[in-house]
């Protein structure tokens, strides 16, 4: 009987055991849940209204819950944006590292800028908050900021491997990689701002590859100019 007894005891605090686990793992999700519902309506108001427009009243309004519960998850507004800014880097790098499968730095470089403007064109609001909307958030850190670091990092990495093999002779790398960023960026925001209704939707696929290839071309270019003309125009323009 004692026995018995035992195993039924010994049941029974495993059940509770589950039953607790249960509890935690179902508050977690609830905690989860509410987290993204407030980034989510956060970002929404943020793009529609403006980020120095919005405050966590009306985000909480928005959701239909108290100011309160809103900094139960973020200290403040600055915090909510930088969140999904940080998201959004995260998924722009996870794009980008596609690129790293190739070994020739030039058709890297050519797919890093593809992965670039698919990431713009498939996740619009995230490119909106990091890159085109105003909002300042003050970071206390500079390990905050790692995540949008590494993508630029990588950036600078093929360029400089680029340069190793003869391309951008004596140009600086930050120079280089800002260039060829502001190109794909400009790229990406004519698209999702529909400056480029003159293209029929199903060619501009087509017409960012042809883009990307027209740059690099050019590099190409650069690598042979037996006149020299890039330098002497390089003079010209620092007269």
């Amino acid at each position: 009987m004692s026995a018995i007894l035992k195993y039924l005891k010994k049941q029974c605090s495993i059940n509770e055991q589950c039953l607790v686990m249960g509890i935690q793992e179902r508050k977690q999700q609830e905690k989860s849940e509410m987290r993204g519902l407030i980034l989510k309506t956060a970002m929404n108001l943020f793009l529609d209204k403006g980020f120095e427009n919005i405050t966590i009243r009306n985000i909480a309004e928005k959701i239909e819950y108290s100011p309160a519960t809103i900094y139960l998850y973020f200290k403040n507004k600055d915090e909510i944006l930088y969140t999904l800014r940080r998201e959004g880097f995260e998924k722009l790098y996870e794009h980008q590292k596609t690129s790293l499968k190739l070994n020739d730095p030039i058709k890297r470089l050519h797919k890093h800028g593809e992965a670039y403007i698919q990431f713009a064109l498939e996740n619009p609001e995230y490119y909106d908050l990091m890159f085109m909307m105003k909002g300042p958030v003050e970071i206390q850190e500079m390990n905050d900021c790692d995540i949008g670091l590494k993508s630029y990092e990588l950036l600078k990495t093929n360029v400089k491997e680029c340069q190793e093999e003869g391309l951008f002779p004596g140009a600086n790398i930050d120079i280089a990689a800002f260039s060829l960023w502001s190109y794909v960026h400009g790229i990406a925001s004519l698209i999702m701002r529909g400056r480029g209704i003159m293209f029929p939707e199903e060619e501009i696929n087509q017409m960012i590859k042809g883009a990307l290839n027209f740059m690099l071309e050019g590099i190409h270019d650069k690598k042979r100019d037996p006149y020299n003309r890039s330098t002497k125009l390089k003079q010209e323009l620092d007269v």
